[in-house]
């Protein structure tokens, strides 16, 4: 009897290869039915920050889901997320202190938008609709977040033509550049309503960095023109660029800050929107309409807000920072061969982030298959492989996917 597979995210059901049935995770292993197991190298779309099945976070979610596994936030709230919410504000730069929560990091997008449309509007200042973000960036897939995507070189080209109408500029790498923004930015202030931006690492765009000088450069434009800065740190938060927040790299501290993925060590869907007081406070009215009008059915589930503060327990009792930097030297010395080989145009790493670029496009499907054969679990996408491991993966577990990523990309470019 055939049994109904499920439709998968990006990928072409016709032509891909049947996926394999994992059946088990432990620490940075993937165990699979047919008796393989794989050393995951990407952390289940760098959220597994712990690894998966950490005894701590494990152990919390059993203890919520004994009383109270989920309760709605509509005129009422609970432990464990009132306890969130005052961890994430004293651990977040600045005065960003005022979280609204989701379910996914696309959500949290949206609400960051919404939060900054309305900001304005209740603010009594009409026209400030549109967004400035980032070629080569990524916010999501839902409909305004796609909109602040790569119209051309993202994923979302199909919808072009039905998206918001958004000012998408080059990210700006040099003070030329900068004049240019701030041009940009100075004609269009009076109908944007903020700027969105990755900071230091535009992630599913092919792990594209820019230095901490350029943000908080974008920073300082958006402070002189009177704009809403929105960061997007649902792939950078929680240690992955070797602080907690990447924009602490900058000193830079945003109106709205977006967190999801590793939020609760890649364990249950979560997501953030936290935005400074003074955001807050252009909602606080007699008028109901003023309110943020948004409530998902999951918001600040109880299941998910307990793994989030066991998660935050770890960075607080493990080393993850310390663990960070132990894997961007070993990612330095391990991954440096690659520039040697024909067909690479670069290596760089940034944090728990290896990024191997190729010149041209790769045969993807080939050389996912090579590193199963390799016994790892790697997802190359566009022209790039990256290892995004678990911060606490050991040495020599780390070591073997480096080993991977050499042998596999030599083997290509050869």
């Amino acid at each position: 009897m055939s049994v109904t597979q499920p439709w998968l995210p990006y990928r072409q059901m016709q032509t891909a290869p049947i996926p394999m049935m994992a059946v088990r995770t432990e620490g940075v292993r993937i165990y699979l039915r047919d008796g393989r197991t794989l050393i995951d190298g990407i952390g289940s779309w760098w959220s597994a920050c712990h690894g998966y099945n950490h005894p701590h976070i494990r152990q919390a979610v059993q203890e919520q889901l004994e009383f109270m596994p989920h309760i709605m936030l509509g005129g009422l709230v609970h432990e464990p997320v009132v306890r969130l919410t005052d961890r994430l504000a004293r651990l977040l730069p600045g005065e960003l202190n005022h979280v609204f929560y989701s379910e996914s990091g696309s959500v949290a997008i949206e609400i960051a938008m919404k939060m900054a449309v309305q900001y304005w509007k209740n603010k009594g200042i009409s026209g400030r609709t549109r967004f400035m973000s980032f070629r080569d960036g990524y916010h999501g897939d839902t409909f305004a977040a796609m909109s602040v995507c790569d119209p051309v070189d993202g994923m979302h080209r199909l919808f072009k033509d039905v998206l918001a109408d958004q000012i998408i500029v080059d990210l700006p790498r040099d003070e030329k550049s900068l004049s240019a923004l701030e041009n940009i930015i100075s004609t269009h202030a009076s109908e944007l309503a903020g700027v969105i931006v990755e900071p230091l690492v535009q992630a599913a765009a092919g792990m594209k960095f820019h230095e901490p000088e350029v943000l908080a450069a974008i920073s300082d434009i958006t402070r002189r023109h009177d704009l809403l800065l929105i960061l997007d740190e649902i792939a950078t938060g929680f240690g992955r660029t070797g602080k907690l927040f990447a924009c602490e790299h900058a000193a830079v501290e945003p109106d709205i800050i977006t967190l999801s993925k590793a939020l609760t060590g890649g364990t249950m869907p979560l997501a953030a929107t936290v935005a400074t007081g003074h955001v807050y406070e252009a909602f606080l009215s007699d008028e109901y309409e003023k309110a943020l009008m948004h409530g998902p059915t999951f918001c600040g589930n109880p299941l998910a807000c307990a793994a989030a503060n066991a998660s935050l327990d770890l960075f607080e009792t493990e080393p993850r920072l310390m663990q960070a930097t132990m894997i961007e030297s070993q990612l330095e010395e391990g991954l440096a061969v690659c520039r040697g080989y024909p067909g690479v145009t670069d290596v760089r790493v940034k944090g728990a982030i290896g990024v191997v670029q190729f010149l041209h496009r790769p045969d993807i499907n080939y050389l996912r298959e090579q590193f199963i054969s390799q016994g790892v679990w790697i997802r190359p996408f566009g022209d790039v492989v990256y290892l995004t491991p678990a911060l606490n993966i050991d040495s020599d577990d780390l070591q073997q996917l480096i080993n991977a990523v050499n042998h596999v990309v030599k083997g290509a470019a050869s």
